[in-house]
């Protein structure tokens, strides 16, 4: 019994590490081409790509593993029934629940290892990865200046070339406008040819321009008249202009600013999160309920306070002497507008305060449904090599095309579910343990179905079964349904 333990041991490994680099890698391909245009003309440099690849290959490996588990079982136990193997086992008397035993526990293993790396690698990946692409995403396009259009990211410059020669430096009709002022285009050069190259390490970009000439006014302050101004014209056969680009180049943001987020965080963080944010609704709830009172002119002392939401008013004479000034007509008037603002101010006050409840709520729900996803995503590989393995023994077919199509559709029916869960969880349509925990227990009763099958030998994917039926069916409309409208009166 050993030897066919390893030995399918061995067949499910093999598939499993091949099944997840394959995930992994189309998960990273899906990034690349989701950030492809935040890449691009910006000089980032290989050790920039990549951190980047490092990182968010870690942060698909949670979503990966259950779709590589699918998929490795179901290429595993399929290749085994199509070369008879696992027939020959079952011949020999040992059951399939006996058969699943060892890839069972390797698969459980894998659970807490998702569990582990869920928790323990995902935030620290999350936050480097996440917070180095906010700096790509936030570095300006390196320098491209391109015949006949103006660039402008230089701060306070733009700059117009007729021509740029190949060699990168050599350029013809240049046009400078200086908007350091923020006056308009009061300062304008412009020159016949001219030469763009960088120095001290790509820190300051040089223009030297020939035969230009400089137009610029100015105000003059002279005799005490600010509102004067005075043009003046400066020509010159050799300029040079040097610019910063201290505003180039990647940034790195201090990290600390990115730990709020529910994605860098673990379990205990989360639980501590969300326990914070009910703490604060509960006492949001208590000081504006006590609050409520300045939105009311009238003092009643006579009041028993019973609980914070329940305040009885004592009957009494001091109630008809309130009464009296209001019988005229102009106090009648004034007390319905005055209750009508007051009315109005507290419907208010009522509607931001519900909102700023929604807000917190949306906010708890979130880091909750974060901390449960450490838990399901665990599950998922767990529940994935029921479907897979029960499926790959019926199905008997091994590679990746049977196992591929079925394993697809898993995923995204999981993927489907899970969105939906996550939504009304967030909504608070749903309890939050309820929507994510939904995905799964929905797969898992596929799952038990399947493995109930695969012991029984079922045959679910022979078309002869089902030919079966369609007889059965053809045979019951002719004999019954078909005679009795035959011999219906009309």
């Amino acid at each position: 019994m050993k030897k066919i333990d390893f030995l399918i041991i061995k067949s499910f490994i093999g598939p499993f590490i091949l099944t997840t680099c394959v995930v992994v890698f189309i998960f990273l391909m899906r990034f690349l081409m989701l950030y492809f245009n935040d890449f691009v003309g910006k000089d980032l440099g290989y050790d920039v790509f990549a951190k980047l690849f490092v990182y968010f290959s870690l942060i698909t490996v949670p979503i990966s593993l259950p779709l590589a588990t699918l998929l490795a079982s179901l290429m595993c136990f399929g290749n085994l029934g199509e070369h008879s193997e696992l027939t020959a086992i079952k011949a020999s008397g040992i059951p399939i629940s006996r058969v699943l035993l060892p890839t069972l526990i390797f698969a459980f293993g894998v659970s807490i290892f998702s569990f582990w790396f869920n928790n323990k690698v995902s935030p620290w990946a999350n936050l480097k990865g996440y917070s180095l692409l906010y700096d790509v995403k936030t570095t300006k396009v390196t320098l491209n200046i391109k015949e006949g259009i103006f660039y402008g990211e230089l701060p306070g410059y733009k700059i117009k070339v007729q021509k740029k020669y190949p060699d990168g430096k050599t350029l013809k009709g240049v046009t400078i406008y200086n908007h350091t002022t923020n006056e308009g285009n009061i300062n304008v050069t412009l020159a016949d040819s001219g030469k763009m190259y960088t120095m001290m390490d790509n820190n300051y970009l040089v223009f030297e321009l020939y035969n230009g000439i400089n137009y610029m006014d100015y105000k003059n302050s002279s005799g005490g008249n600010y509102n004067e101004t005075q043009f003046v014209k400066n020509s010159f056969k050799k300029n040079r202009l040097v610019f910063a680009l201290e505003s180039f180049g990647m940034k790195r943001t201090d990290e600390s600013q990115f730990k709020y987020h529910e994605y860098m965080k673990d379990v205990p963080a989360l639980a501590h999160q969300v326990d914070s944010i009910h703490k604060e609704i509960a006492l949001s709830k208590k000081v504006q309920l006590g609050s409520m009172d300045q939105f009311y002119t009238h003092h009643l002392k006579r009041i028993i306070k019973d609980t914070l939401s329940k305040r009885v008013i004592l009957p009494g004479k001091w109630i008809d002497e309130r009464m009296k000034p209001l019988h005229e007509e102009s106090k009648m008037m004034e007390s319905f507008e005055t209750a009508f603002t007051q009315a109005k101010s507290v419907q208010d006050h009522y509607k931001t305060n519900v909102e700023i409840q929604k807000s917190k709520i949306k906010d708890a729900n979130r880091a909750d449904v974060e901390r449960w996803h450490k838990f399901t995503m665990a599950f998922a590989c767990f529940v994935m090599f029921l479907i897979g393995s029960s499926l790959g023994s019926i199905i008997k077919k091994g590679g990746f095309g049977m196992p591929v199509l079925l394993s697809i559709t898993f995923f995204i029916l999981m993927y489907v579910l899970m969105q939906l869960g996550d939504k009304y969880a967030k909504e608070s349509i749903w309890y939050v343990i309820v929507g994510v925990w939904m995905p799964d227990a929905v797969l898992l009763a596929f799952g038990i179905y399947f493995l109930y099958k695969a012991t029984n030998d079922a045959r679910l994917f022979d078309s002869d079964i089902y030919d079966v039926y369609f007889d059965k069916l053809k045979i019951y409309w002719n004999t019954k349904i078909r005679k009795k409208g035959q011999f219906e009166p009309t």
